[in-house]
């Protein structure tokens, strides 16, 4: 008898061994949101995190996007990143000032007529709910405080009124109310990608390193060094800014002392800073993608293919977390498509 039964066993009889493997179910994948902060020209990483993430079959749902990070979440989801990507790799310094239209006769340092006419050439009059990824551009009315969510309407206006940064460009009228830069209120948008429908939300913030910053001195005061307020400059007021000597170094500053640009930004920066540690402590991503990029200063735009690159490399290191995270949130599917329970 038991010969026989080894005899079938080697010969491959499913009857001694009838309870075959269960197969394993197939897994769906949580919504991907992907939360881009504010930076100015440290945003260009944004673009190496895309790439990526795309390189490695990770495609979001849901894009939600602040000043730059709106700027290039929504040329992402309008199949416009290789315009982008070519155009901010071309950047030079000298470029970048030619990018400059200053004006000192509206609301802001910079008319912005010149990065407008740019968007426009990439994107035209297509809308937001056209788009086939879910977009939002995060905008602040600044007469109100209130937090705006641009998730329908020209895609260009959305992008201008997430990135008008007050007093660098003027606000930007949307449907009856005047709209600035989104990063007054929310930074890294971790909170409306989740909102918008997103089940794993990876936020990109871009202000991580800057290591140092946000401390108190407690005991601090004048010194005999010190020598006071300077004289003014013979040249000072209106006037000077139209005398023969006039150059950009009067408005933008010198090493020895910051012009009007640099402490505004600054002052933004601090703030920005304050409110993301805020924001983000109540509502945390699920996966932080954190580019080293505070060695890049907010104007330095000509250096997009170093922003760019450090975008990769902080995608990459956090491919691994991003995954388990995937799994983790995976449902199982039966073989009709239904969510298995």
């Amino acid at each position: 008898m038991f010969e026989g039964l080894f005899s079938r066993h080697r010969n491959g009889d499913r009857t001694v061994n009838a309870s075959a493997p269960p197969e394993r179910p197939t897994l769906e994948r949580p919504s991907i949101g992907l939360a881009l902060g504010g930076g100015a020209a440290r945003g260009f990483a944004h673009i190496g995190v895309l790439r990526t993430l795309s390189a490695h079959g990770i495609v979001p749902d849901v894009i939600v996007g602040t000043s730059i990070g709106a700027v290039v979440g929504g040329t992402y989801a309008a199949n416009e990143l290789d315009e982008m990507e070519a155009w901010a790799r071309k950047l030079t310094f000298r470029g970048i000032l030619g990018q400059l239209d200053i004006s000192l006769s509206g609301a802001g340092l910079i008319s912005g007529r010149k990065l407008d006419a740019q968007l426009k050439a990439a994107l035209d009059d297509r809308k937001i709910e056209d788009l086939p990824i879910r977009f939002a551009a995060i905008a602040t009315e600044f007469t109100t405080g209130h937090e705006i969510w641009l998730t329908h309407g020209r895609i260009v206006d959305a992008l201008r009124a997430s990135y008008a940064l007050p007093g660098i460009f003027p606000p930007v009228r949307i449907a009856g109310r005047w709209l600035v830069d989104g990063a007054l209120v929310n930074p890294v948008p971790v909170s409306a990608a989740r909102a918008l429908g997103a089940r794993l939300v990876i936020a990109v913030g871009l202000n991580s390193d800057l290591f140092g910053r946000g401390t108190v001195i407690a005991d601090y005061g004048t010194n005999d060094a010190d020598d006071g307020m300077p004289p003014p400059q013979e040249n000072s007021g209106l006037r000077g800014l139209f005398h023969d000597g006039f150059s950009l170094r009067h408005l933008f500053g010198g090493r020895q002392r910051p012009g009007i640009p640099t402490v505004m930004i600054e002052a933004f920066n601090v703030m920005q800073d304050r409110i993301t540690r805020a924001r983000l402590a109540g509502d945390p991503p699920d996966v932080s993608i954190l580019p080293r990029v505070g060695q890049v200063g907010w104007f330095d735009f000509h250096r997009a293919s170093e922003s760019i690159e450090l975008g990769v490399e902080a995608a990459e290191k956090a491919l691994p977390s991003i995954n388990e995270a995937i799994a983790a949130l995976s449902n199982p599917v039966d073989a009709n498509g239904a969510t298995a329970k």
